[in-house]
């Protein structure tokens, strides 16, 4: 009989990412959720039937992150490079979808579930290639540590945080990464134009706490904390934070500009960042900092004033600004406000030039050679914020072709997150070239 064909990366990938997805790693944000230990098992089982050994880490019962070495010192003395990806999901209301969110459902050449593009997709595309190479004798340029880690999507304080604190030395020699999220295509005027994450929002979630004097709700009190603190959280929710413009950001827009046929100012950039359209909601934050109330609470009983008011703020900050951000939020949280953080993670911000951001810039234009490739901030957090303690230089780049149509920055954390087969199999093949290269 003649021997089976070996599989390629594109082969697996589609269905490495449907597997994922079907673990249920749901991060309610305590430990209520099923964990990420059978996902960290799955990889782990992946990795060793290509020969690939790995070690799991778990800080707490079920969370889970696996850590693996892959390849050789490069021989030209280039430093170890970090691939990570986390194993971990939100929650899904299966009511609201049109399909199952945890069944990895192929429905118009889309997969569909939970994780599929934050980021089970990303895993799959880094777990095929591997694989694929492993089995062909190709290593990767230089040596690659492997993360696949829990829970990040609740800061990562049980996942990469840990990983850091706990197992530093798997960390080693490295000095630069990958991860989320970037090397995803938008279209503006017809053109393709890939983003790679260079730099992150500083993250801040505040409880405000407001005490004053208990009593009666019929009587005059002119010590109430509810009051205290509705004024503080009106005046945050109603800021407008200025623009300012960080240096990814600078260079973003000069990259747009260059493809609408302007110049950019700081008085076009809102313009500017309108030309990326629905992903112009998460673009759009990274021109200023932003201060959000998420939740209040007090009292227990209508016509009881209570001694103390809380609420909670999701602040996030641009890399260059945190004292003045910090500074102006205690103005508006004002006297008898105190702010204590649930999580605070500075930003980052890395250079945007090097090896690594050729060899990316490189593998997305041999893949799609009319595109464009910039920088940009993300808004939200990832994983990068914890591994930048090491000093690793990180970027996002999870590369994916996407159709113009498609509100993908909408997706993560959305219902019927979807993400294309084919973007898949480009994501793949992109990754195949960047090792290679990196």
């Amino acid at each position: 009989m003649p021997t089976p064909p070996v599989p390629s990366a594109a082969d697996e990938v589609v269905e490495i990412a449907r597997d994922l997805i079907r673990i249920d790693t749901s991060n309610f944000g305590d430990d209520s959720g099923p964990g990420e230990r059978k996902a960290a098992e799955y990889v782990a089982g992946l990795l060793d039937e290509v020969g690939i050994s790995s070690r799991l880490h778990e800080p707490a019962t079920g969370r889970t992150s696996l850590v693996a070495h892959w390849g050789e010192d490069a021989p030209d003395g280039r430093p170890a490079l970090l691939i990570h990806g986390h194993l971990d999901v939100v929650p899904a209301e299966a009511s609201d979808w049109q399909v199952d969110p945890f069944s990895g459902e192929i429905r118009d050449d889309y997969v569909w579930g939970r994780g599929a593009v934050d980021m089970k997709d990303f895993d799959a595309m880094v777990l095929s290639v591997v694989r694929a190479r492993q089995r062909a004798g190709r290593p990767p340029s230089r040596r690659v540590v492997l993360a696949f880690t829990a829970d990040e999507e609740a800061g990562g304080h049980l996942g990469a945080q840990k990983l850091v604190e706990d197992l530093p030395e798997e960390f080693d020699g490295v000095t630069e990464g990958i991860g989320e999220v970037g090397g995803f295509s938008t279209t503006i005027r017809g053109r393709r134009l890939y983003l790679i994450e260079a730099a992150e929002k500083g993250m801040a979630w505040m409880r405000l706490t407001a005490r004053g004097t208990a009593g009666h709700g019929s009587m005059i009190n002119r010590d109430n904390a509810v009051a205290r603190l509705a004024a503080a959280v009106a005046r945050i929710g109603a800021h407008e934070w200025p623009v300012q413009l960080t240096p990814t950001i600078q260079t973003l827009l000069a990259a747009v500009a260059e493809l609408v046929g302007t110049e950019a100012t700081p008085e076009n950039a809102a313009s500017l960042i309108e030309e990326f359209g629905p992903a112009a909601r998460m673009i759009g934050a990274t021109l200023s900092h932003v201060t959000n109330p998420t939740m209040l609470g007090a009292g227990y009983k209508v016509n009881v004033i209570p001694t103390e008011a809380t609420a909670h703020v999701d602040g996030r900050f641009l890399p260059g600004y945190e004292d003045e951000f910090f500074a102006e939020l205690a103005r508006l949280c004002g006297e008898g406000v105190e702010v204590d953080f649930v999580s605070n993670q500075p930003p980052w911000e890395t250079p945007y030039e090097g090896q690594v951001v050729d060899a990316m810039t490189r593998s997305l234009l041999a893949e799609d050679p009319g595109a464009a490739v910039a920088p940009y901030l993300m808004s939200a957090g990832t994983d990068a914020k914890h591994f930048t303690k090491l000093g690793i230089k990180t970027f996002g780049f999870a590369p994916l072709r996407l159709p113009e149509d498609l509100d993908f920055t909408g997706l993560f954390h959305g219902i019927d997150e979807r993400v294309p087969t084919d973007g898949l199999e480009f994501g793949a093949r992109v990754m195949d070239r960047f090792l290679d290269q990196a």
